[in-house]
Parts: C-alpha cells; structure tokens; sequence
C-alpha cells in the first residue's frame, strides 16, 4: 500500500494531457476513517485489477489542511505504517478539468450522490459503493452496491476477498479491520451499529492475519484519538467530522460533536462563534450531535438546533422534534444562549447517518412547498421570497433576489453598526408588495 500511496503522488506530478488519466476513487466530504480507507484500499484493489488504461487515485475529500483535525485517521495511518504525505487530497486535483478533458473516471465510496457543487461530475461515475440509504437515482452504466451494513470498509473487503484476495496483505487488512471495529463501536450489538457481515469479515480478517492488534485494544486507541478534541476551535470541532445538506435557500451543516452537549454549550463565546462560523461558511443551521460514554461505555447522545434565524432554528427543531422513522425521542435541556436549542437524545441508536435522512427529507419538503405553494404563510412565521435552487444555479422565480447569508436574522452579532428593520416593519413590507403585484394580476 505505501509503495502504491508513494506512486500515485507521483504519477500525478508527472499527468500529461496526452495520458489516458485517472480512476479516481473519492470518499464523502468528511472524510472520516471509513470514507478515507474505503477510498485508499478500494483504489489499491483496483491497481491489481484494472486494465481501463486509467491509473487508479484515492483522493481525500477534503482540504490537506484539515487532515489533522481528523485525529482518529492520522492514529491508524501512522499505526499502519503509512505516511500522510503520500495522501492527495481534494485541493491537490482539479477532477473538473479532468472530467471536461475526458480523463476521468469516478467512484464514489461511503456516499451514494455527489454534493450539488459536485454536479457536474456526475457523468464520470462508473462505480457507487456505500451503507448510506440510497439517494442515487438509477442510471445503467454506474454499478451500486448499497448495503446497509456498519461499515463501508466491510463492503470493500467483502469485494476484495471475493474478487481478488492476493491483495489482502497485514498493511491493507490493519486499515480495514481497525475502520471496522471503530465503526461498529467494537463489534457491540447494543450500539446497533453492527452487523452480521461486518462480524463476519472482521472474523475473517483475525483469522487470515492473526498479528493484527487485539480488537479491544484496537478499538479503545482509535476512540482515545477520536475523541481528543483538546485545543481545538469551534470552528474545527465542527469541521472536524461534519457534512453539508443544501436545498433551495437552506444550507446546514451535521457537525458530530466529541464531548456532552453541557461542555460544548459552556465554550466561551459559543454563539458568537457559531455565527461567524455560518458567516464564513454560508450556512443558515448548524445541527450539531454530541456523542460521549457513560460510565458503563455505553453511548451517550445529545443534540443541538443553531441559526440566527428564529424562522429557520424553529423549522429544523420542529422537524427533528416530529420525526418518527426513526424518532429521535427528544427532550428539551436548558441552553444559555437564545439562538441554541438544546436536546437530550433518547434514542442513542440513532447516529448522523440515520439523522441525515430526516434533515434532507425536511429540506425537500420544505423547498417543493416553497415552489409549488409560491410562500410558506402555512408553516412558516413570516412571507419570503421564492426559492434559490443551488442545483441548478438560478431563481425558481425572479421576483426577488435570494436572501443574502444572515440576513432576516434576529441575533447574529455580525449585525452590529447595520441599521435595523423591525419584523413588523418587513412584514408589513412584503405583505404591501405582495397586495400590489396581486393587484396587477401577478401572484
């Protein structure tokens, strides 16, 4: 694998636009130890199976400089024997001026759809394979395996031992049986997470490599590293394991937060900094899942609601609160700070990868009301305009421009020194305008 990390870097300083160019394979935006040693050993896999003429690449999704933050990926690699230096991550590669070039050949790993900033390069997947639910719509030529196993890395070495097991050497096997135990929270069917194929290849890896590290010892050393959030930022705990959902005027962002919800909200200057996290980032909602042990190791779930916005913070929480498939069991915990709601969450199953679901079906709900209903007065506090669509980068109506990133916010000191407009006074606003173009026979 080192050999094979070392010659990629190389082979991409050297990509001529003559070459026949890359098969790249790319994780999520994460870029958690499942979405990067699905990447690394699938693209290894590839490198003694292929013959397209493309040179398989992993590429990190994510920027090298937030590597670091990713504590539990940095243990493994250096456990493993691997050097972070022979990474690419995805500032390093421009897939779309290879995908225009026609030298790019894509599959996805521990995600089943490309983000919309992605879009474009939806017509180079030839390969999905993922534990996420199925978002991808069909299409013939791209191949997906979708199971909703622990792990993605179980996936992988189920395609690996089936197709080519030579591959299988005690570098490759540490990689994914380490990603294995931490996803399945040590192989512990009380967590709910694990599964009985992620059982049956972790088994299987003991048994082919028996010099693997003792699957306790393992597992508590990648937690120690996960969980060591010491002289991080707030802003890098929660780029630390994040992911984005968008739709129409709505950005967010899933942050899993590694500490109580009470330390967390005790963070000096926690809303101010939440805000110009979101003014940096443009995101209106920051949803921020807390995960810590309780003395008897078992997990310990919280969950938090943020927006300067009442109108957006109120719309998520109401969601979140209402979900049934799975219900998260909800119960409100007092918070110091206005634009931050607090929950304790009952149901400790339910991990980001089942919350997701929930926040992305609330998004398109919301967006297709939006379009088909012209406002939300129903559900919503106040008239706004028609929905930006970001997929397909124009107006779903131009009769007003998109909200600008902290605009219509009640508490986002970033405000401060701009005149202020009373809600009263924006309502009566619109509702003036809305009268006069209904006048004018518009809406």
């Amino acid at each position: 694998m080192d050999i094979f990390l070392k010659s990629c870097r190389n082979v991409l300083k050297g990509n001529a636009d003559g070459s026949p160019g890359f098969h790249v394979v790319l994780g999520n935006e994460a870029c958690d130890l499942d979405s990067m040693v699905s990447a690394l050993a699938y693209a290894y896999f590839l490198s003694k199976t292929l013959d397209s003429g493309k040179s398989p690449l992993p590429v990190l999704n994510i920027p090298r400089q937030e590597f670091p933050l990713r504590t539990d990926n940095a243990f493994l690699l250096r456990e493993s024997g691997l050097s972070q230096d022979d990474l690419v991550f995805r500032d390093e590669v421009d897939l779309g001026s290879l995908h225009r070039a026609g030298r790019l050949d894509l599959t996805l790993v521990d995600h089943n759809v490309l983000p919309s900033s992605d879009c474009d390069l939806e017509e180079a997947v030839l390969e999905v394979i993922d534990h996420h639910l199925l978002e991808r719509k069909p299409s013939p030529p791209c191949a997906v395996t979708v199971e909703t196993v622990g792990s993605c890395t179980t996936l992988v070495t189920e395609r690996i031992i089936q197709k080519a097991p030579e591959v299988l050497d005690q570098q490759v096997a540490q990689l994914l049986y380490g990603t294995i135990v931490l996803d399945c929270v040590n192989m512990a069917p009380e967590a709910g997470k694990v599964t009985p194929k992620d059982s049956q290849y972790a088994v299987l890896l003991e048994t082919h490599f028996p010099n693997l590290p003792p699957r306790g010892v393992l597992f508590q050393s990648l937690q120690n590293a996960k969980f060591d959030v010491s002289g991080l930022t707030t802003e890098q705990m929660l780029l630390k394991d994040m992911k984005v959902a968008s739709e129409g005027d709505l950005k967010l962002a899933v942050s899993v937060i590694y500490m109580t919800l009470e330390a967390f909200l005790q963070r000096q200057s926690l809303q101010q900094e939440l805000c110009e996290f979101c003014h940096k980032h443009s995101y209106n909602l920051v949803v921020a899942m807390t995960i810590s042990f309780n003395d008897n190791k078992e997990p310990f779930r919280q969950l938090a609601v943020y927006s300067s916005s009442t109108l957006y913070r109120g719309e998520m929480s109401q969601a979140l609160e209402q979900a049934r498939s799975p219900s998260l069991s909800l119960s409100p915990m007092s918070s110091p700070y206005s634009d931050i709601r607090a929950y304790l969450q009952g149901n400790t199953l339910a991990s980001r990868k089942k919350v997701l679901p929930i926040i992305k079906d609330f998004l398109r709900d919301r967006e297709r009301r939006e379009v088909h209903c012209g406002n939300l007065e129903e559900s919503y506090e106040a008239p706004r305009q028609r929905a930006y669509t970001e997929d397909a980068g124009i107006e779903e109506d131009s009769y007003f421009p998109p909200t600008p990133m902290n605009s219509l916010v009640e508490g986002c000191p970033l405000d401060n020194g701009l005149p202020k407009i009373s809600a009263e006074a924006l309502t009566e606003k619109f509702s003036k305008m809305a009268s006069e173009e209904e006048n004018a026979g518009g809406l």
